[in-house]
């Protein structure tokens, strides 16, 4: 839960300052007044006592399904937003495979037009590649540029087709557009509900073949190579993808790559017991592309951890492993998982995942941030490093209750946001104002 105050000066005291935008780490106070970072207190600022805690620049997660439009009995803007600010983000970009898709203006307006008047954190929408997501026809990037779209994704599918994802590079280095792929061929992934391997083959359930993934990358990164357009892999998942988006950089091309954070944490041994919370797309790996998208992160081959927040119904989930849906929500775990597997066994500290977090996204959408420094919008992050907390989906703010980490410890916990005046608190922390 939440606590919701307004104040137009603030001073939070003795924190942690972690600022990879501006290169700042130390333990100092902040202070804000009428929305934006002040250089001294003010007379009866409100003081929030931050000992102990980290303030960082507002956490981003640049892959969200927020389902809205059309599939708001599994999500919507409000409860989705309210979902990221409980886990400490200021911002989600979201995806556009809603019903109606995310393919014209109108729909991107009416997304940022629902975003102003109830979202607890600021919405960035992504637009389609190609008409209703089907591959056929490209969308004018730009004007659905000019309508706030942030960048072109048929997330949920790849564009399979060459000629067609040609056409969307050609398009997209003309406008200056990013392009993001779901990587699939869905010919090679054929039916595959986990990763193609020992388990799925012990388990009997009908394996997907890493090549999938892999292939559509290998494609791509030659049309990237050929045409100059802005490439961003989303959620990369294995070894070989990510040693070729790391040889591509080492090229000089414009891509950038994206992991989620259970794709970090977890393996397909979580699928054992044939829990539909384990099933995600694309799956859970062997340990060794585990042990790759981590070392993909530190040497910065990956730009960023996300969530791919994907809220479904308890029912939905509930028609077993083959037939339930992908996905699970994030939102709320992201920041306990992700320093779970890159802090706790020492990989990374605060600093790094704080920069994953943070000046990674902005590297990918291209985007113009201050960090925290005079003059700078408020937009932060409170978080205890030290919190050690038990993942209770009962309580999640999202409507998604399917994480594969229910009743799972984690050590690191987001206790607030800022956005301008807006403070919002957890109720878990005793600094709750």
């Amino acid at each position: 839960m939440l606590v919701r105050t307004e104040h137009r000066s603030l001073m939070i005291e003795g924190a942690r300052v972690i600022d990879p935008i501006v290169g700042r780490d130390e333990v100092a106070s902040v202070f804000i007044h009428d929305g934006k970072v002040a250089t001294e207190p003010t007379a009866g600022a409100h003081r929030i006592d931050a000992f102990c805690l980290i303030v960082s620049p507002g956490l981003w997660d640049i892959h969200v399904h927020l389902r809205e439009p059309g599939q708001t009995h599994k999500e919507t803007i409000e409860s989705g937003t309210l979902a990221a600010a409980g886990g400490g983000f200021t911002l989600v970009a979201c995806m556009p495979n809603t019903t109606p898709p995310l393919d014209s203006p109108d729909t991107i307006r009416r997304v940022l037009d629902r975003a102003a008047s109830v979202a607890s954190a600021a919405v960035l929408p992504f637009a389609t590649i190609t008409k209703g997501r089907a591959g056929l026809e490209l969308t004018d990037f730009e004007s659905l540029m000019e309508s706030g779209a942030i960048g072109f994704t048929d997330d949920g599918d790849g564009v399979e087709d060459d000629a067609m994802m040609r056409s969307a590079f050609e398009q997209a280095a003309r406008v200056d557009a990013l392009l993001v792929q779901h990587c699939e061929y869905r010919r090679i992934s054929d039916g595959g509900v986990m990763h193609l391997g020992e388990v799925s083959s012990g388990l009997g359930f009908p394996g997907l073949d890493p090549r999938s993934e892999e292939a559509m990358i290998e494609r791509d990164l030659g049309l990237c190579r050929e045409t100059g357009g802005r490439y961003h892999v989303a959620h990369i998942s294995t070894a070989r993808a990510v040693d070729m988006v790391r040889k591509a950089k080492r090229q000089g091309l414009p891509v950038t790559a994206e992991v989620c954070t259970h794709h970090l944490l977890l393996t397909d041994r979580a699928c054992v017991d044939g829990n539909a919370n384990t099933k995600m797309h694309p799956p859970l790996r062997p340990q060794r592309d585990v042990d790759a998208c981590r070392q993909g992160l530190l040497d910065g081959t990956i730009d960023c951890i996300v969530t791919d927040h994907a809220p479904h119904t308890a029912d939905e989930k509930s028609v077993g492993f083959v037939e339930a849906p992908a996905g699970i929500v994030g939102l709320e775990t992201a920041v306990g998982v992700a320093a779970e597997a890159m802090i706790q066994p020492g990989l990374a500290d605060w600093a790094r995942l704080i920069e994953w977090f943070t000046l990674g996204p902005v590297r990918v959408l291209h985007r113009c941030r201050k960090g925290i420094v005079p003059g700078a919008n408020v937009e932060l992050t409170l978080i205890d490093p030290d919190a050690t907390w038990c993942v209770n989906p009962d309580r999640f703010l999202s409507m998604g209750r399917n994480t594969p980490f229910a009743g799972r410890t984690l050590v690191g916990q987001p206790v607030g946001t800022m956005r301008g005046s807006s403070v919002a608190m957890s109720v878990a922390t005793s600094r709750c104002i």
